[in-house]
């Protein structure tokens, strides 16, 4: 491919040494900008030990000599990058930018309906993003003409589909037969919880190597640690929650893989996905994920474009014997304010959500001179009633953060 693709003699390499050396031929001594890409890092390195070590080398007599050379190493086992690379005290002050690649926006993942969307329900363009996320190529397998009923009964629930085998080919390609990262996935596809309360459910000890899966799991993008801060005090919460955040791992944990064996088979049938048991509870789940993962869609919607924030995350205080708990689905703090957002995805949302968030206000003890604003985001249509009242200080349908 470097003889084809640079116009050189097929080099003769027979180890990394002479590999970089061919390549920095290929270069030349042009002045003319060149850019080299190597994709897949972890698995260009992961079966030879010495490749880190012939990389910087590289780096450090032929490649950083080059001022217009623009060298990226790009991979999706971010574990091996970091221990390799950026934690490497060889290649300390040789990284010039550390970017890591999140999920699509909503309104960008909007765009694969292309034309089609303005066409179709957003509802049924959220239950799709619902089970997939934002992940490009599970939008690239989908088929804008079909609903997403169909879309996810064929990808998820006939043993060719795409989303049916690919948790097993995910995971295993990232981590290999890590079990201990396999359970706490399971764990957090019911609920957030913290390094202690994981730890517990597992029967394992907080040691460094249970720290190194969550911290795997964090770089890999399928969890995310909710570092806020306690409104309350202002300090950092000490008992620091993770969450499942990607969509597509807890729709497959929850719905597909306990009926692998039956869709395997070709027997797994349903008439609607409203039948599979816990539908609308983990739907709902899931459109919260949504909402959280796009905070930056939401934030200038609420007025805080261009405002100082603090904190955002989930919030959740347990119940003690002197106070009651609360759960804030997502609480962003500002030095003078507190944005508490309840997010729902209800057929018909009625004006118990404001009874809901006035209870969680009472119960949270706020420090003198902080303002409370409120938000709601739906999906769903809200009653009259919900927008006379003028309780909730933002009302943001779903559809704002598509556009």
């Amino acid at each position: 491919r470097l003889a084809v693709t640079a116009g050189v003699p097929e080099p003769k390499a027979d180890g990394w040494a002479k590999a970089f050396d061919a390549l920095d031929d290929a270069i030349g001594r042009s002045t003319a900008r060149t850019i080299v890409f190597l994709d897949e890092i972890s698995w260009m390195g992961g079966y030879n030990t010495s490749f880190a070590a012939h990389l910087k080398n590289a780096w450090d007599t032929q490649f950083s000599r080059r001022p217009r050379l623009l060298f990226v190493l790009a991979g999706s086992v971010s574990s091996w990058i970091r221990h390799n690379i950026l934690n490497s005290k060889a290649f300390v002050g040789r990284v010039s930018l550390d970017v890591t690649l999140p999920e699509l926006s909503l309104s960008e993942c909007r765009q694969f309906w292309s034309h089609k969307a303005d066409r179709v329900a957003q509802r049924e363009i959220l239950d799709m993003l619902s089970v997939t996320g934002g992940i490009p190529k599970y939008l690239q397998e989908m088929n804008p003409s079909l609903s997403a009923a169909e879309n996810i009964r064929q990808l998820c629930f006939r043993p060719e589909g795409y989303l049916f085998k690919d948790f097993d080919n995910i995971f295993n390609d990232i981590f290999g037969k890590a079990t201990t990262k396999r359970q706490i996935l399971a764990v957090l596809a019911d609920g957030p919880a913290t390094a202690s309360e994981l730890s517990a459910r597992l029967g394992n000890h907080v040691n460094g190597h249970f720290s190194d899966d969550l911290r795997d799991l964090v770089e890999a993008g399928f969890i995310a640690v909710g570092a806020g801060r306690n409104p309350e005090t202002g300090a950092p919460i000490r008992a620091v929650p993770y969450r499942l955040r990607d969509n597509y791992i807890r729709f497959y944990l929850k719905f597909v893989e306990p009926k692998a064996a039956a869709i395997r088979e070709g027997l797994y049938q349903f008439l609607s996905l409203e039948q599979l048991p816990g539908w609308e509870t983990i739907m709902g789940l899931q459109f919260e994920n949504l909402v959280i993962n796009n905070l930056k869609t939401l934030c200038p919607m609420i007025g805080l474009e261009g405002r100082l924030v603090t904190s955002a995350a989930p919030y959740q205080r347990r119940a003690t014997v002197k106070c009651r708990g609360v759960q804030i689905d997502l609480l962003i703090q500002t030095p003078k304010s507190v944005y508490l957002v309840e997010i729902k995805r209800r057929e018909q949302i009625t004006a118990v959500v404001e009874q809901e968030m006035q209870e969680k206000i009472d119960r949270l003890n706020l420090k003198r001179g902080i303002s409370i604003r409120t938000v709601l985001v739906y999906d769903g249509i809200i009653v009259p009633e919900l927008v006379e009242d003028g309780y909730f200080d933002y009302l943001i349908p779903a559809e704002r953060l598509l556009q």
